[in-house]
């Protein structure tokens, strides 16, 4: 199998990234989620925690500066002045997933990377998705979420995520035609969706 980078967008709750780490187990590479935070932090010298709060949230100058030449994706951390937290995340994450593809099969949950990578021939972009009620078992049974709030903290979160995921790539957050593969995790178990991308993987 040559390389390849698996991204893969998905609703809260639906067992993306779980799914994600499977994937990267089974296909035995390495799996980028958090991690890329750390990485960020680490080639900013930035305390990571201070990343973990503004993670996949947008912010409100970056494309100004963008537009007005104020920087280029070819810049160093030094050369975002006074960008706001987030959009310096975002550049570092962007610059990251960029050097990871280059170099390695992976799998890359969240952050934009499919628009990132999307000139990538060897980029598969996945969305996993499902209904409401399975969504709010799963955060109740893997995340610890009251069940009464549980619906009020997936529609929060899905929003926060579209917001990021349009601010960033100007695109519709969950809108089928940008992706490869859209998967409803409410229908299969997470270990028949890991063989179904992975069939997908092998027939392209």
């Amino acid at each position: 199998m040559e390389k390849f980078v698996i991204t893969i967008g998905r609703q809260f709750g639906s067992g993306g990234r779980s799914i994600g780490q499977k994937l990267a187990d089974k296909l035995n590479v390495s799996f980028y989620d958090k991690e890329l935070i750390s990485l960020a932090a680490k080639e900013s010298g930035t305390d990571p925690e201070i990343f973990k709060g503004v993670d996949e949230k947008a912010a409100n100058s970056l494309l100004y500066s963008l537009s007005m030449g104020m920087y280029s994706f070819g810049s160093g951390f030094s050369a975002m002045g006074d960008l706001p937290v987030n959009d310096k995340l975002y550049l570092l994450q962007h610059k990251i997933i960029k050097q990871i593809a280059e170099k390695e099969s992976c799998v890359i949950v969240g952050r934009c990377a499919d628009y990132v990578l999307k000139d990538d021939p060897n980029c598969i972009n996945i969305f996993v998705y499902a209904n409401m009620e399975f969504r709010k078992e799963q955060s109740v049974k893997k995340h610890g979420i009251d069940e009464d709030r549980a619906e009020h903290i997936i529609n929060k979160t899905d929003k926060s995520r579209a917001n990021y995921y349009s601010f960033y790539s100007g695109q519709k957050w969950g809108m089928a035609e940008n992706y490869d593969l859209c998967i409803d995790s409410s229908k299969l178990s997470e270990e028949k969706i890991v063989d179904l991308i992975i069939d997908y993987i092998k027939m392209r």
